[in-house]
């Protein structure tokens, strides 16, 4: 079956980005946390404990009153939704036959008996799921939030919730020194020659890298086109600093990298050298100030002739423009 576009998008949710289940009313089986691994969800056949089957994932006890079960997952970053994924692997027979996705948008940090007390406002209405499936359903409403409940009805198992949309930045905090490029911030993966062995998204996730697979590493190259990401940055923007992370990439890491900037990444666009080609060494996190200060929306990380990187940090400060445009959508999405 093939994957809806919303499913490239960001999965706001993900522990990754620094999502947390903060409640849910019942997890007899299973914990509410494993919702939000950023992981595809594992299943062990012979792996049971005292309360029964080892599940990869939320499970509820069977229920025998009336009602539903649910959980709340604070996202990682706020932002609007394009759709949910509600994935029942390896659920088979205790999968909830029907779901529901609401979301509210709330300021602070607020308790979960706080949380309880918003406004929730419907995403998904009521619907139809399948057992051991990725469900997918999409979301028309185009304002932000920093909350997501689940509701499965009556009861079972959810291997995994993914939140897929555009995350927001709030403008307050992007003023001073900030990395341009981090997803965090508003930084997108919006272009890639190759993601093989992993995706390029995780060169702008916050934080460092823990193993190899928290980065991004292409095919082996037997020709001599090279590789390259590019990123949208969070606003136009001048770049001051570069950090360029092969940690873990020992005997796969680029032997050269170039970095370039540009206002708009249309074919034919002459991108403005930013780095020029440099040598770079395995496992290492480089530092280094380019010299052209010029503002942009866009960069380009070539690495010669291919290999992995672990992370891209892009520090430096959005111009009045790229700020102002920054409030304009977080006014444009307000709740």
């Amino acid at each position: 079956m093939t994957e809806p576009g919303f499913t490239s998008m960001p999965d706001l949710a993900s522990r990754q980005l620094g999502g947390s289940v903060v409640a849910a009313n019942d997890e007899f089986f299973a914990e509410k946390e494993n919702l939000i691994k950023p992981e595809p969800p594992t299943f062990a056949a012979s792996e049971f404990g005292h309360k029964g089957k080892v599940y990869d994932g939320w499970e509820t006890r069977r229920r025998r009153d009336p009602g539903h079960d649910w959980a709340i997952v604070r996202l990682g970053c706020e932002g609007v939704v394009a759709g949910v994924v509600v994935d029942t692997a390896f659920f088979c027979g205790n999968y909830p036959p029907e779901i529901s996705v609401e979301a509210a948008n709330a300021d602070g940090y607020p308790s979960p008996a706080e949380l309880a007390d918003l406004r929730w406002h419907e995403l998904v209405a009521r619907s139809s799921a399948r057992g051991d499936a990725a469900n997918s359903y999409p979301v028309a409403d185009r304002r932000r939030w920093t909350h997501i409940r689940l509701s499965i009805y009556p009861d079972g198992g959810v291997a995994r919730l993914r939140v897929h949309g555009e995350i927001v930045a709030d403008p307050a905090f992007l003023t001073g020194t900030i990395d341009l490029a981090a997803m965090e911030n508003g930084g997108r993966v919006v272009g890639c020659s190759d993601a093989f062995y992993s995706s390029p998204e995780h060169l702008i996730m916050p934080g460092l890298a823990r193993v190899m697979s928290d980065g991004w590493e292409n095919a082996r190259r037997r020709d001599d086109a090279g590789d390259y990401v590019i990123v949208r940055l969070a606003g136009e923007g001048e770049i001051g600093r570069v950090e360029i992370d092969t940690s873990y990439f020992v005997g796969n890491a680029p032997g050269w990298i170039k970095l370039s900037t540009a206002d708009q990444p249309e074919p034919g666009t002459a991108w403005r050298e930013l780095l020029p080609t440099t040598r770079v060494q395995p496992d290492t996190r480089h530092r280094f100030r380019p010299e052209d200060l010029r503002a942009a929306t866009y960069a380009r990380l070539d690495v010669i002739p291919d290999g992995g990187l672990a992370r891209l940090r892009l520090y430096g400060q959005l111009t009045p423009a790229g700020l102002a445009k920054a409030q304009a959508r977080w006014q444009a999405t307000a709740p």
